[in-house]
């Protein structure tokens, strides 16, 4: 079974790909919608829910998990990696992959939340393996809560305007691709989209998916999904749905602390 977790909803755009790649899997989804965002929180905190989340997914029988959280897979996991016996996937490096691997001139943008781009895993990594890359890092931390709250249509104009501002920089830099080091940002795709024009748009869960469906090779399981959050799942079960391409989404609510 194939465990995936996030601070909320973002990790859907993993859970989304993944599911296509390997339609017979078994999946578990974990959405921490109760603390939700972790791109403000310390590090402290941060390995606190990310062990929080991961046990839970072990309980449930996970036996792969992907940490389908761009803070958590940049501030933390490399930390906490050792402490359990299972593979575990981030983000950055399918990303960082898939940017190089696009990118014609050299121009790579990353945005993500406050913690990620404090962080500088991405822009490190991006150095690492490409000295010559001009890496342009911008935090966007209004785009989390945007989407949680359900803001994600391509005509929203608060989130248009809000995306208008954060990304005037990287417009300004040239860049022609962008990581969007978050996972809940692939759901404002279109928005981010038709502000870049031209720009190759790295969705980090779907990098991250395409990972790990390589390692797990084919599956025989029976296709199953079950999703679990920390706070009411109302919320989660209605942007869910719209996100999923009308896929009923029931949600049930856990003790996250309780692990």
């Amino acid at each position: 079974m194939i465990g995936i977790f996030d601070s909320g909803l973002g990790g859907l755009t993993a859970y989304k790909e993944l599911h296509a790649l390997l339609p017979a899997g078994d999946f578990v989804y974990f959405g921490d919608t109760g603390r939700v965002p972790y791109g403000s929180r310390s590090r402290e905190i941060l390995t606190r829910y990310a062990r929080q989340d991961i046990r839970f997914l072990l309980r449930q029988g996970a036996d792969v998990i992907l940490a389908a959280c761009g803070t958590v897979s940049s501030v933390v996991l490399d930390d906490i990696k050792s402490e359990f016996s299972i593979p575990l996937f981030g983000v950055v490096d399918a990303s960082v992959n898939a940017a190089l691997a696009a990118t014609k001139n050299e121009k790579i943008g990353v945005i993500g939340t406050g913690a990620t781009i404090s962080s500088g895993a991405f822009a490190k990594k991006i150095a690492a393996a490409n000295p010559h890359a001009a890496v342009t890092s911008i935090a966007c931390p209004l785009f989390v809560p945007l989407v949680e709250n359900g803001y994600i249509g391509r005509g929203c104009t608060v989130t248009r305007e809000v995306a208008a501002d954060y990304l005037a920089p990287l417009r300004d830099e040239g860049i022609d691709t962008l990581i969007l080091g978050c996972t809940h940002f692939p759901i404002i795709a279109d928005i981010i989209g038709d502000l870049l024009p031209g720009v190759t748009l790295v969705n980090s869960g779907a990098a991250a998916a395409a990972e790990v469906a390589a390692v797990c090779g084919k599956t025989s399981g029976s296709g199953s999904a079950s999703f679990f959050v920390s706070d009411s799942p109302v919320n989660f079960d209605t942007v869910a749905r719209v996100f999923l391409g009308g896929e009923t989404i029931r949600a049930q609510k856990v003790d996250i602390e309780a692990y």
